[in-house]
């Protein structure tokens, strides 16, 4: 049997990037995925048809992670896309990869891209593992997506480092919490990944060779190189892990 048969897993900012190969993946390996996005529905559908194109079952829904009323929406709209599959609210497996960037060097900062950054990075994340939990079925897992660049210094996005290391105090907190469920929480790191979302930095051939060679493999990541590694993380196989932070930078600045 494929290793996460039987089980449901929600991916938010599943639309693209990392978020798309982490719910690519958790659906080859049997699980049926929850693939969250914000706004961009048609990029959602395209992930919903990779999954099914491999074999996989996985359906859209959307949340505005920034809204007031986010965790509401949340759950609402996700109960509805489970109870079209005939499925009850339940669920095993929560990766918060949603995130936003963007924040800049300190002098560029300003109040309302702090707001912004730590709502969704932060306490969207928080307050949905909150609201889920008793939905999540003892024995489940959380990954929570951070960064590299709470581990390395990184003054070009200084909010979003901080949101990050926020996400993984939380981490620690929660992975203690939860440990007499059999629920392990375990933050994943990824170093530069050639995504959507850092397209800006490596716009040249000179700007993604420099990139590349902050890495030992001198190479950018790929969405796959993560998702294994969440993949990992959420099986049977990972039961004795939690409360880590797992650096997947591929050996960046050793």
């Amino acid at each position: 049997m494929s290793a996460l048969a039987g089980r449901t897993a929600i991916v938010t900012g599943a639309s693209r990037g990392i978020g798309r190969g982490i719910a690519d993946r958790l659906a080859r390996d049997g699980a049926l995925v929850a693939v969250h996005y914000g706004s961009d529905e048609e990029a959602a559908r395209e992930t919903v048809a990779t999954v099914e194109k491999n074999g996989g079952r996985a359906f859209a829904f959307r949340a505005d992670l920034a809204a007031p009323d986010a965790v509401d929406a949340f759950y609402a709209a996700l109960d509805a896309g489970l109870a079209e599959l005939g499925e009850g609210p339940g669920f095993d497996i929560l990766v918060n990869n949603a995130g936003a960037s963007g924040s800049g060097r300190i002098h560029q900062l300003t109040p309302e891209t702090f707001d912004r950054l730590f709502t969704i990075n932060v306490k969207a994340p928080l307050f949905l593992v909150q609201r889920g939990l008793d939905r999540l079925r003892d024995g489940g897992r959380i990954v929570n997506i951070s960064s590299a660049t709470t581990k390395h210094a990184f003054p070009d996005s200084v909010t979003y480092a901080m949101t990050k290391g926020a996400v993984d105090t939380m981490t620690l907190a929660l992975a203690k919490e939860l440990g007499p469920r059999g629920i392990t929480v375990n933050a994943v790191a990824p170093g530069f990944i050639a995504t959507d979302m850092n397209a800006r930095r490596r716009a040249t051939p000179e700007a993604h060779a420099a990139l590349a060679a902050l890495s030992v493999f001198n190479r950018l990541g790929t969405p796959a190189d993560v998702a294994d590694v969440v993949a990992f993380l959420v099986s049977d196989d990972a039961r004795w892990i939690t409360g880590q932070y797992v650096d997947v930078t591929g050996g960046t600045a050793l």
